[in-house]
């Protein structure tokens, strides 16, 4: 889901066609110019090996079903149990994953060539039928899985060879590729699948994939616990740990005081109310890595006030988004200029500054933002906006934003929810019944901006409000049959364009991604790739 993790692979048709060979993304560091944060995509190597660490998540997963998996806590889990056909790094690249090879005979068709005697981890051995299985659930409306938009346009999963798997569409489709380095992508055993029925992803069921740690116990509402692999296939990423302990924190005070005490040896997403603390504690570090998510409003009801473009756009220039970077962000961001962040323009990185940096500044005007509201006679309407104690900077949004609302004469109530409350309104229709708008953080799964922008379009998963607009339906559709990223890049460019005049969700902030490691540990990659990535398998001792 899209939440504050709110919830980031990639289109390189040609480099991978038939090769194993990666593709580039972004990896060059950068500096925030007023504020004194460096992104890198790594913290420093392992020096020696440890027999478990803890991490610490804000919330305990509400699945370990990689179908249904669509927020950072199973995702988190899940990077280093189960693994995808193609593999995203940690600085932004793709790489061949449990497909060693990927063709396109013809637009409509993807051929992928799977990687031989790969063991799942109860010692038996993947095959093409094992994948057939695990893409076809996406696929089937009986799971619900909220990546079923994905296969739109998918006809068959076929297995057409041993170790050979065939997606056949009805139209041309990169970012199903893209995907395939995504929950989309993750492959289980069919006989797994069959035998642990609705019990699977459950406390109750078994999770038996290939990745480089294997589901040891999942004691609900306690914690997680993971062992290594013993027959894991890639010996690049063989884990420096024996286990691997996760424990839910909810609490954003109570997660930095297990940092501190080292109760947990580290953890994502650091609380912002603590980075100071933290940064400051001589405990361990803060680091910040690369990341494509930005905070936005998503608006939920276009038939109530927001239904007007000129009260969206009224609500967007009374924001005052320095302010909300300083209070909701430690100061660590920056105003998001559109929808989709910086971030998410790595694929293509050469276009990034002639159509994403040229975008201009959001505009804060409260006097146009209030003439706006009385032309729309919107004045004293109401505007309903979720939050929630799931993450500190969601109150302190959506208190600036009800601030905001009565300064141009908008009567913007809050309604507070439970934490898997909140986390609902992201795959539940129903949950988001009465509520105008709620704080998201969108963010791609892939380095190509296409990807976020997809989740706007008619009848997607991720549109929250059901947002349609026949034009923004055919930029995407162009845009998503171009096999180049650069020039898929330009076309991008005109849904930005779109989005940002019409505003089915209004940009807030954007941040970097952010890792707490305590003293003992290194190793961790640092950015929003590990959703996917097997970043545990890469921690180990600080010191030898």
């Amino acid at each position: 889901m899209r939440t504050p993790r709110i919830a980031t692979l990639l289109a390189c048709t040609a480099a991978l066609a038939a090769t194993t060979s990666a593709c580039s993304g972004a990896s060059t560091p950068r500096s925030a110019d007023d504020v004194g944060y460096q992104v890198t995509a790594t913290s420093p190597p392992a020096q020696g090996a440890l027999d478990s660490f803890t991490w610490s998540l804000y919330a305990e997963p509400y699945t370990l079903d990689y179908a249904l998996a669509y927020d950072y806590p199973p995702n988190t889990v899940l990077a280093n149990v189960c693994e995808q056909l193609l593999r995203v790094t940690p600085d932004l690249k793709i790489e061949p994953g449990l497909a060693v090879a990927y063709a396109q005979p013809d637009p409509r068709t993807l051929v992928y060539t799977l990687r031989p005697g790969v063991r799942f981890h109860d010692g038996t051995t993947m095959t093409a039928d094992d994948v057939v299985a695990s893409l076809n659930r996406h696929r089937d409306p009986a799971t619900g899985s909220p990546w079923a938009s994905a296969f739109k346009n998918v006809t068959a999963v076929e297995r057409t060879g041993p170790l050979e798997v065939t997606i056949r569409l009805s139209r041309p489709d990169v970012l199903l590729h893209e995907l395939m380095a995504a929950s989309p992508g993750t492959v289980e055993s069919a006989a797994t699948l069959a035998a642990a029925g609705k019990d699977y992803g459950t406390p109750k069921g078994a999770v038996n994939c290939t990745g480089p740690f294997a589901l040891d116990r999942w004691a609900q509402g306690e914690s997680i616990t993971l062992k290594k692999s013993a027959d894991y296939w890639d010996p690049s990423l063989t884990p420096k740990s024996g286990s691997v302990k996760f424990t839910f924190i909810e609490d954003a005070a109570a997660r930095a005081n297990a940092f501190l005490s080292g109760t947990a040896d580290g953890g994502y997403m650091v609380p912002s109310s603590s980075l100071a603390q933290l940064r400051g504690s001589g405990r361990g570090s803060v680091l910040f890595g690369p990341n494509t998510a930005a905070a936005n409003l998503a608006v939920l009801d276009f038939h109530g006030t927001l239904g007007d473009l000129r009260v969206r756009k009224a609500l967007s220039m009374a924001l005052d988004r320095k302010n909300i970077v300083k209070a909701a962000a430690g100061g660590i961001g920056r105003p998001a200029k559109a929808p989709a962040a910086r971030g998410a323009w790595s694929l293509a990185p050469e276009k990034t500054a002639p159509l994403f940096d040229s975008v201009p500044e959001p505009a804060y005007d409260v006097k146009a933002a209030q003439e706006l509201v009385r032309e729309a006679g919107a004045a004293g309407r109401t505007v309903t906006l979720a939050t929630s104690t799931l993450a500190p900077e969601i109150s302190v949004v959506a208190n600036a934003v009800q601030a905001a609302g009565r300064r141009i004469g908008l009567d913007v109530r809050l309604k507070s929810v439970a934490p898997e409350a909140y986390s609902s309104i992201f795959v539940d229709p129903g949950a988001r019944t009465g509520l105008d708008l709620v704080i998201t953080n969108g963010y791609d799964n892939t380095p190509d901006p296409l990807e976020f922008y997809q989740y706007l379009r008619t009848g997607d998963f991720g549109n929250y409000g059901n947002w349609s607009n026949p034009e923004y339906d055919a930029a995407f559709d162009k845009a998503n049959a171009q096999p180049d990223p650069a020039e898929r890049a330009g076309l991008t460019a005109e849904l930005q364009r779109i989005a940002l005049r019409e505003l089915p969700v209004i940009p807030v902030y954007e941040a970097p991604y952010s890792v707490f490691l305590g003293d003992r540990v290194t190793g961790a990659p640092t950015g929003i790739p590990q959703l996917y990535y097997p970043w545990a398998a890469t921690i180990g001792a600080a010191k030898r």
